[in-house]
């Protein structure tokens, strides 16, 4: 076997270690990763969960199909029914635009193809999150909060323009599938979007606590001067946004970083979306490119913010 082959489990083999020697540091990051589910994450995502899947079921993507076709199609080659995922992804934050593009797709609203498209671009992060932690607590400015919103949506709508338009025109075929329903009462719509409202959350806060605890033993691996700097907050952002953002320095280098870090989301959100994806059709075969073009694409349009927000 190659060494290469091995790395998973070398891997795999180091973090359990690190457990077994820093049984502290792991609980209480565990305990913090707990917390904020419990504070941010549960408060502001759950009720997210619950409205799109009842907006969903109650024929809300039949409503913005007919609205907003005349959009869609020509920017994304989509239908309509699709702008339902990218306004929650862009109102609800991470996962939310996966999980309503996947309702939809099961829902028969949307064709898999449209579906595996869709998810290049609608899963973002939400505006409470840009302006509460990012405007607020990193930045202390609720300008550069909504300036971290604004460039945010817009490279999300850029990168959906730039990866669509270099694919194949999809096939009609699965788009006169997507137009059937099925008229589901509000009495049997609300527990089940409930129930799997619980299931979405939790798949969500299980991430959050496993990748809290990876990065913190991995700051207690770093040097202590580097833990300090601009490099080691990309690290941790790298792997788990949340932790990454907090540690950005208030300067225009810590901007940019903070613009790059939300478009991609971190390791942690692509496993929350995976996880979401898992018991759908759907397949996250564009997902992760799209997050790399839309990256790029976010770090490109908060250039010229910065003699704004930083003169």
């Amino acid at each position: 076997m190659k060494i290469r082959d091995r790395l998973p489990l070398l891997a795999v083999l180091c973090c359990f270690s690190a457990l077994l020697l820093l049984p502290e540091v792991s609980a209480q990051a565990a305990r913090d990763a707990m917390l904020l589910c419990a504070q941010t994450l549960i408060p502001s995502l759950f009720p997210f969960f619950v409205l799109s899947s009842l907006l969903i079921a109650c024929g809300a993507s039949e409503l913005l199909s007919a609205l907003l076709s005349p959009l869609m199609r020509p920017l994304f080659g989509l239908s309509g029914a699709g702008a339902a995922a990218l306004a929650l992804g862009l109102c609800g934050g991470y996962p939310v635009g996966a999980r309503t593009a996947a309702e939809l797709v099961e829902n028969g609203a949307l064709s898999r193809d449209e579906g595996e498209r869709l998810l290049a671009f609608c899963n973002n992060a939400g505006p409470g999150f840009l302006l509460g932690i990012c405007g607020g607590a990193v930045f202390s400015s609720p300008r550069a909060g909504a300036a971290l919103y604004l460039i945010h949506t817009a490279s999300a709508l850029f990168t959906g323009m730039l990866l669509t338009r270099r694919l194949p025109p999809l096939r009609a075929e699965p788009l006169q599938a997507a137009k059937q329903h099925r008229d589901v009462s509000l009495a049997a719509a609300f527990p089940a979007a409930v129930q799997g409202a619980l299931a979405g959350i939790l798949n969500v806060c299980a991430f959050v606590v496993v990748f809290q605890v990876f990065t913190r033993l991995l700051l207690c691996a770093l040097n202590a001067s580097f833990r300090a700097s601009l490099p080691c907050a990309l690290l941790i952002g790298f792997f788990e946004l949340t932790s990454g953002v907090m540690a950005l320095p208030n300067t225009r280098a810590g901007f940019l970083a903070c613009a790059a870090l939300l478009a991609w989301g971190g390791l942690s959100v692509h496993c929350q979306t995976l996880g979401v994806l898992s018991a759908s059709p759907l397949r996250g075969k564009l997902y992760l490119r799209g997050k790399a073009v839309q990256t790029l694409i976010s770090l490109i349009l908060a250039f010229p913010a910065l003699p704004v927000l930083f003169p």
